[in-house]
């Protein structure tokens, strides 16, 4: 392992695609409609049951947002053979760990547990998009604890609003609504909700059809096949979700607004831009870009605008934060300002290093460098079953396909320093924009 990452940082882009050695996969579906993708892997006694659910914050309607976030919650309160708060507990007990989030294109589910007790995280999964418990008291239970959690991560957090609320003023919601809402959604919605609504949500959703069950690691694929067909393959059949409607939102005035924060004691200065969905081929030089500008100690913020102007305590910039998107995204630059530096002026530094990116583009050893941590990165990826489970997922969601989890690292490493300046130049500017001025203090 520590030779082939060391390989990766030192050799050119033409070898390092072979540096990663390609994913056995064995994908197939069931008769109901769910899709199955196997990734035997022995080199640890450690498999991942990863479940994700073709549902998220862009499928929610008007005055029932939230849905799909309160369902990460819901799903966990109990199923036919499983009471409620045990599905946590027989998972730990059996040496392994379990949880789920919510983005905006999916809802996942997984388990990684020694390979032995693989059994154990398939039937789980099974009992719960067979007969998940939906009651009034479960439904009640889980609404208030989506809203201690938005307490918690966001309404108690600096500068967590403009990141979780603020960054969707990029879409129209009247063009795009899928994506011009938070995932966390609307707490009067939440509130609105009757058990009805929420059952029928379920219906829909959580159906084997609208489904991909990823087995990674220390798996026999033909026992595994068995215990697949036997736990999932009696779930019927759901009926089609209905499509998506997004018409993204082209250029247009800069969009600009204020965001007093309370929980803020420093100004900060957030700049997001729309860009396309993951599978674009646009979406690896942005990427990679991302990477350049603002993450690192060898970012262009941070050799600028933290350590040579010292206008700011921190900068960075990130891709779609949420994660890989069918939608349009954001490209989101931000910094907080050192104490004494007026606001107006840490955005001025901002606005240069972007237009800077934009004008100039960057050098062939920046991107060497954003290219070695993106195979360091693809490398570690495929030692943790978890994480190629998830890789493998978003290759079938976004990509077309699980097979794509093997080509997708050469849309990377195919990238030149004038595709950096190309989708610079066409993404980073002012009609493709939003920006927020983060005050201290509370709004008027």
């Amino acid at each position: 392992m520590r030779w082939l990452l060391a390989a990766a940082l030192v050799l050119p882009p033409q070898a390092q695609a072979q540096v990663l050695p390609r994913i056995q996969l064995e994908s197939y579906r069931l008769a109901n409609g769910l899709s199955v993708v196997l990734a035997p892997d022995h080199s640890t006694q450690v498999v991942t049951v990863n479940l994700w659910y073709n549902v998220g914050s862009r499928n929610e309607v008007r005055g029932r947002t939230g849905f799909a976030h309160l369902f990460e919650h819901m799903m966990f309160q109990g199923s036919a053979n499983v009471p409620k708060g045990d599905h946590f507990a027989l998972i730990e007990r059996a040496g392994g760990e379990s949880n789920a989030s919510t983005a905006e294109d999916r809802t996942n589910y997984y388990a990684m547990l020694p390979s032995n007790r693989l059994n154990l995280g398939l039937w789980l999964e099974a009992d719960r998009m067979r007969a998940l418990a939906i009651t009034a008291e479960n439904l009640e239970n889980q609404r208030e604890a989506v809203k201690e959690e938005r307490r918690l991560r966001v309404d108690n957090q600096p500068y967590a609003g403009v990141i979780f609320e603020g960054l969707y003023a990029l879409e129209d919601s009247t063009r795009c609504f899928p994506y011009s809402h938070s995932v966390l959604g609307s707490m009067d919605d939440l509130n609105a909700a009757k058990v009805e609504d929420v059952k029928s949500f379920f219906d829909l959703y959580y159906a084997p059809n609208n489904a991909t069950l990823v087995v990674a690691g220390d798996l026999d694929p033909t026992e595994t096949r068995a215990l697949i067909e036997l736990y999932f393959g009696g779930i019927p059949k759901g009926q089609p979700a209905p499509p998506v409607d997004c018409q993204p939102s082209q250029d247009r005035e800069e969009i600009r607004r204020p965001w007093p924060d309370p929980k803020a004691t420093l100004p900060a200065v957030f700049m997001a831009y729309r860009v396309p969905p993951f599978n674009d081929p646009d979406y690896p030089p942005l990427a990679l870009l991302t990477t350049i500008l603002g993450q690192g100690e060898s970012s262009r913020l941070n050799k600028t605008v933290v350590r040579t102007q010292r206008r700011a305590q921190a900068g960075f910039a990130g891709l779609s934060l949420a994660g890989p998107r069918r939608g349009p995204g954001a490209l989101m630059v931000t910094a907080i300002a050192n104490q004494g530096i007026a606001v107006d002026s840490l955005e001025v530094a901002l606005a240069a290093e972007v237009a800077r990116i934009a004008r100039e583009g960057v050098t062939a050893a920046e991107l060497a460098k954003a290219k070695n941590g993106y195979v360091a990165g693809k490398i570690q990826q495929q030692q943790i079953s978890y994480f190629l489970a998830e890789a493998i997922q978003e290759a079938a969601m976004f990509l077309g396909g699980p097979e794509k989890v093997n080509s997708e690292p050469a849309r990377f490493l195919a990238v030149t320093v004038e595709d950096i300046r190309r989708v610079a130049a066409k993404y980073l500017k002012s009609t493709n924009a939003a920006v927020f001025v983060v005050t201290p203090g509370a709004a008027q």
